[in-house]
């Protein structure tokens, strides 16, 4: 182990331990970095470019960004967060006076990720670096970041969008879909979710600990920015045509998907709890009118048939909704979701003891009720059943069976699930 003193060498005061000469170097040339850079109180805006070869347009964004710094008589800086570029962009971006940082993990969330933590402003505009944003117009941005807001959004269909700059399928259904979804499922209050021109407090940001390292970011940085309560705003910006010859990094269908994937699994109420409530109430119904005997509606007939779908809807609605409540729980006590105040009243009435306690007695329901229909099996020798009665109850029955079971393993889930950590 070599242990490396900066304060020996007349730099700032902090020990690092290095393993091998190659991480030793890698320190020395991290810390030559963080010496040499503006420091962060100095600095009022970085305006941060995620970079993977994108020579053809990395020169023309540095220099509209650098332009509107002196222009508009901001203290700041241009920032590429450099994803392993082999294209001669890093080399660009130092030629043209922009603060380059590498980040070795791939992705676009990692790229800006990493740019996020070397940033030295107070505020952070970020966009991309194929020159389809303008970075010579970023007042509305400033304007609003100053004014309070910790996330300013830019929104491209208000400020418009110029012919061939954004794919007809991403223009009328991926943009404005997952835009909808994400204003239903986390009340957000902005028009276009994915815009990739976006400004916000940066130690606001810093403080989400966004974690996604694809395109999904983007939605990870709006959701929880809501889950948290920042003030969110949003500005008309412009959108153009990108200024590369070569195809974009975004992938329509496999991008599209892990946006939603994150919206769904950050939404529980919209993944189980929405679904399974519309399962088990039209299931309850079903069952409150077929237990009775057969239910003739317009010239149609529903029988045994019909309740045993009802039941199979009451079952699937109740796993659904223990689903909602154990992820919910998860989510809230590792820190993935904040914590519910809605549910943090209820938990301390779904004790262990008292779920248990419903579970018997459904339990105990139930196979009074099997009993009480094999022994009217029984009866007639075990011949044809004659009538209805006998496999309604047994249908019934069974389905209290299969919902005690549910709800004593969901109990002993949740208990585990909240058991006491030690730390390290």
């Amino acid at each position: 182990m070599n242990t490396l003193k900066q304060h020996e060498m007349g730099w700032p005061e902090r020990t690092e331990t290095a393993t091998d000469g190659a991480g030793a170097l890698e320190l020395l040339k991290r810390l030559q970095t963080e010496m040499q850079a503006p420091k962060a109180d100095a600095l009022e805006l970085t305006i941060l470019m995620p970079c993977l070869n994108e020579a053809e347009t990395l020169a023309i964004c540095i220099r509209k960004a650098r332009a509107y710094l002196e222009q508009a008589g901001i203290k700041g800086e241009v920032l590429i967060a450099d994803n392993g570029s082999t294209d001669g962009s890093r080399e660009i971006a130092e030629a043209e006076g922009a603060r380059v940082a590498p980040v070795a993990e791939r992705g676009y969330g990692a790229a800006l990720i990493g740019g996020i933590r070397a940033a030295h402003g107070k505020y952070i505009i970020m966009g991309d670096a194929d020159d389809s944003y303008d970075f010579s117009n970023l007042d509305a941005f400033v304007q609003e970041l100053r004014a309070g807001g910790q996330l300013v959004m830019g929104n491209r269909f208000k400020g418009g969008i110029a012919p061939g700059a954004m794919p007809l399928l991403h223009r009328v259904l991926g943009n404005p879909v997952l835009s909808f979804i994400g204003r239903l499922f986390f009340k957000i209050p902005v028009g276009d979710f994915h815009c990739g021109l976006r400004g916000f407090n940066r130690d606001a940001i810093r403080d989400l600990d966004l974690s996604s390292s694809g395109m999904e970011f983007a939605s990870e940085m709006v959701v929880k920015a809501s889950l948290n309560d920042l003030n969110m705003r949003e500005v008309p910006t412009t959108l153009s045509p990108d200024g590369r010859t070569r195809a974009p990094h975004l992938r329509t269908w496999r991008d599209g998907w892990r946006h939603l994937r994150f919206l769904l699994l950050h939404s529980p109420k919209w993944l189980f709890a929405v679904p399974g409530s519309t399962l088990l109430g039209a299931g309850l119904v079903g069952v409150a009118c077929l237990i009775g005997g057969p239910l003739e509606i317009a010239g149609i007939r529903l029988d045994v048939l019909t309740l045993v779908a009802s039941c199979f809807s009451v079952i699937v609605g109740v796993q659904l909704l223990t689903f909602s409540l154990l992820t919910r729980v998860y989510a809230g006590e590792f820190g993935v979701l904040p914590k519910s105040k809605h549910l943090d009243r209820i938990l301390p009435f779904l004790t262990l003891e008292r779920q248990l306690q419903l579970a018997a007695v459904l339990c105990v329901g139930g196979l009074i009720g099997t009993g009480a229909a094999f022994s009217g099996w029984a009866s007639s020798g075990f011949g044809d059943i004659v009538g209805n009665t006998t496999l309604r109850w047994f249908a019934l029955s069974l389905t209290s069976v299969a919902i005690s079971v549910q709800l004593a393993a969901a109990a002993f889930l949740a208990s585990f699930i909240r058991l006491p950590r030690t730390g390290r």
